[in-house]
């Protein structure tokens, strides 16, 4: 059987820097767009919402910054915490 040298023996997901492959796909494509929308029509908005994108789905430790916010959110607003004093 043949091992390599990539993280878990070719098991891992591709990431490619901060982002997974999928991630970085998609900030390509929309980063193209927003360009040429930001070009055409001098409308903003697209670049800044690709740019909230990338921020959001930056990888570290195999989870994204929206998903730490979401296990925040539920932790502090969805889910009710029960203490109990004694």
């Amino acid at each position: 059987m043949t091992t390599y040298i990539y993280p878990q023996n070719l098991r891992a997901k591709a990431n490619l820097w901060l982002w997974s492959l999928r991630d970085f796909l998609i900030l390509g494509v929309s980063a193209l767009l927003s360009v040429v929308i930001l070009v055409q029509a001098h409308i903003f908005l697209p670049a800044a919402a690709t740019l909230l994108y990338g921020f959001l789905s930056i990888r570290l430790d195999d989870t994204t910054i929206i998903d730490y916010i979401r296990y925040a959110a539920k932790f502090f607003i969805t889910t009710q915490q029960n203490f109990e004093w004694r």
